[in-house]
């Protein structure tokens, strides 16, 4: 199965050992494409992991009916092997039943000894 983060790389070799936690994502957009495959797969543990404690819900609960259909990353500051901050640009695509939508956002991350977590976004 490709993943579903658009690398166009098989799930297993790109986003899957994120979510196992068999590896860290190395960098933001890395972050950012792991996060959007695990919304794209139902994964709410992850996307919890994954999410800075200061601005992390205590629950998440997904929309099982919103198919995810594509990630366009737009842009990104930052968030590399060296830094500690980052911000990723991305569209996400949907289907809400008859309605498809996007979701457009500008993503704040931060490394925090060695591993990078979501802090939160302005649509």
């Amino acid at each position: 199965m490709r993943c579903p983060c658009g690398t166009g790389v098989p799930y297993d070799a790109c986003c899957g050992p994120f979510h196992t936690g068999a590896a860290a994502a190395p960098t933001a957009e890395k972050l950012m494409r792991s996060r959007y495959s695990a919304f794209a797969l139902g994964d709410a543990e992850y996307l919890l992991r994954t999410w800075h404690a200061s601005t992390r819900p205590p629950s998440l609960r997904l929309d099982s009916g919103r198919r995810w259909q594509r990630l366009t990353i737009d842009a990104t500051d930052g968030g590399g092997l060296l830094h500690k901050t980052g911000t990723v640009e991305f569209t996400a695509s949907y289907q809400d039943g008859a309605f498809t939508g996007a979701q457009h956002e500008k993503g704040r991350f931060v490394r925090e000894d060695g591993q990078w977590f979501y802090v939160d976004g302005e649509h």
